[in-house]
């Protein structure tokens, strides 16, 4: 252009054309050097260029010349690195932006290879400056420059190709957030997989609370050391309210994070939108954001993404940055990675949990099952003793009371240890919906002849909470009562009216006299009531609705026993409040 200062070009002709093909016109303002490839290096440690151009006999001369001049403007401010490289691996030419990367001014004339600090070839590329001349095509691999600098560099051989090229033109692109995010891709999935990655010595070791700690701390070292987020927050969803409740809290306000969050999309902050909707959210502005509430003191953006497992959202993973726009969709990718990562490790440790209370349960029964009936033949046998022997001698009284106080503490001991098993939070409801909690801690006698009706009774019964005893006659069923504790007396009794002693009406006549009103079954089979005991029994007061007729199903006389439990209860308290 006319009156400004002209631009010095290099051209580099392949030997069929030359300069005289281009224009004479651009004389006037740029300074057109021709030279051959065999020249580039002497021509370009002179003045530098402002552009260069290949010149082949393929080239539409003006077009492709204006164009050169004016991409030759912006060849220093192009986000790429650009140099030209000889067959000696020496730099005949480099833009701005390569000499800014590596902090080198004399970058021409200095070796490629100690000119960008010796980088290493990642992956199976071979050497691309090598492999470009001598294929004599185009060759691209990636460099590591330092642990933080990755460029993807490309070799071009100048020239045409049925010459043997002696100068390359390498362009650099950084690609160094590119390879960070995948080595933090591949640093999470590691991550992840250790995060409740336990050895069998640590599972035996470590109590549950020790898991669970160990478990938050792995969290937040790979939070902190992986994803390089200091701030952090974890929430479970409680099913029965509804709440967020908080796991971990790191670098949160403790006030905030004590705050009561639900699972609901409005006026609960991000936590109860993302738990309610199952989507993340970015906050980008926590001054101009509705949703936001305070976390971190001074918190500028904040990122949030769902738990989910099975597709249930069981609660969220929150980071915060004093950083205004500080999270970027990469993070958000990670972020969701790493989440579904931990609700796994939850759901393991849950399930962990589970197994082991499990295992402890079927210990639990086990035991349970082999003392049960021992134990029945203790108290019967004590009681006998008591009833028939114990006035003689005080002292011996005094021990076969103590006896069956410790037989029944015993038997007491390992029913409350099952219900707290049965009733932990780590067996799954589906398993504790069948539960009836009013007959938890219930006292239950059974008198039946028939030894296989009384362990179906502990096997039935037990497990619903109830601490139950036996006899298998009528009489031992009435010592039994007698010699129950005046706190402790039963809730129920189950009889069948087919004692080898007792009748329906003999039994329940018996009980009065302990008992004003006694919380008796009856089981009966259809058609058999020798001497019509059962409508007698009811005649002299026999509860309405108290008598079962065999065969029935389980789920029948749980109905019934928890009537009977409910009454007797209320019969109870009446009293009581009469005294």
């Amino acid at each position: 252009m006319p009156g400004t200062k002209k631009r010095r070009v290099l051209c580099i002709s392949d030997g069929e054309t030359n300069g005289d093909q281009i224009p004479a016109a651009l004389g006037e303002w740029c300074d057109v050097i021709t030279v051959g490839r065999e020249k580039i290096t002497e021509a370009m440690s002179g003045e530098p260029f402002d552009g260069f151009f290949i010149l082949n006999r393929h080239h539409n001369l003006p077009g492709q010349f204006w164009n050169l001049l004016q991409a030759s403007s912006i060849f220093d401010q192009m986000c790429e690195g650009i140099a030209i490289v000889d067959d000696k691996n020496q730099i005949a030419w480099a833009n701005r932006r390569l000499v800014k990367w590596f902090s080198k001014q004399q970058l021409i004339g200095a070796d490629f290879y100690e000119a960008l600090g010796k980088p290493s070839v990642l992956g199976d590329s071979a050497n691309p400056l090598a492999s470009a001349l001598r294929a004599r095509a185009p060759r691209t691999a990636t460099m590591r420059v330092s642990k933080r600098k990755h460029y993807r560099v490309t070799a071009t051989p100048l020239g045409n190709s049925e010459n043997v090229p002696t100068h390359l033109l390498v362009t650099f692109a950084d690609i160094g957030n590119e390879v960070r995010h995948l080595q933090k891709l591949e640093a999470i999935h590691n991550a992840g997989a250790e995060l409740a990655d336990l050895t069998p010595e640590e599972v035996y070791r470590m109590s549950v609370k020790d898991r669970i700690e160990l478990l938050k701390a792995n969290i937040v070292h790979y939070t902190q050391d992986v994803l390089e987020y200091d701030v952090v927050e974890i929430r479970l969803i409680d099913r029965k309210t509804n709440r967020c409740e908080t796991l971990l809290s790191e670098g949160i306000d403790s006030d905030e994070s004590r705050r009561p969050i639900y699972a609901e999309s409005q006026g609960n902050g991000v936590t109860g939108y993302v738990c309610a909707t199952g989507q993340s959210y970015m906050c980008e502005d926590t001054t101009h954001d509705p949703l936001y509430l305070s976390g971190l003191i001074g918190a500028r953006s904040s990122l949030t993404v769902p738990l989910i497992l099975h597709e249930l959202v069981i609660g969220s993973f929150n980071v915060e940055s004093p950083e205004t726009g500080a999270f970027r969709a990469e993070d958000l990718q990670l972020l969701q990675i790493f989440a579904r990562d931990i609700a796994r490790a939850l759901n393991s440790l849950e399930l962990l949990v589970a197994e082991k209370t499990h295992a402890a349960q079927g210990i639990v029964e086990s035991i349970q099952t082999g003392v049960s009936s021992p134990i029945d033949d203790v108290l019967i046998d004590t009681v006998y003793l008591i009833e028939n022997h114990g006035s003689a001698d005080a002292s011996v009284s005094k021990r076969l009371r103590r006896i069956l106080k410790n037989s029944r503490s015993i038997r007491n001991v390992i029913q409350s240890a099952r219900n707290s098993m049965t009733f932990n939070e780590s067996v799954p409801e589906a398993l504790q919906r069948f539960q009836r909690p009013l007959l938890r801690h219930r006292r239950i006698l059974v008198v039946d002849a028939d030894s296989e009706i009384l362990n179906s009774a502990h096997l039935l019964l037990e497990p619903q909470g109830c601490i139950v005893e036996t006899a298998r006659e009528g009489r031992e069923a009435i010592m039994m009562v007698r010699n129950c504790d005046h706190d402790a007396n039963y809730d129920a009794i189950i009889a069948d009216i087919r004692l080898p002693d007792y009748t329906a009406l003999e039994i329940l006549t018996r009980l009065m006299s302990s008992m004003p009103d006694p919380p008796l079954i009856l089981m009966s089979e259809v058609g058999y009531d020798p001497g019509h005991s059962v409508v007698k029994a009811r005649q002299a007061g026999l509860r309405a609705g108290s008598v079962i007729v065999k065969p029935f199903k389980h789920e029948q006389l749980l109905e019934m026993l928890e009537r009977t439990v409910k009454q007797n209860a209320e019969n109870l308290k009446q009293a009581n409040n009469t005294r």
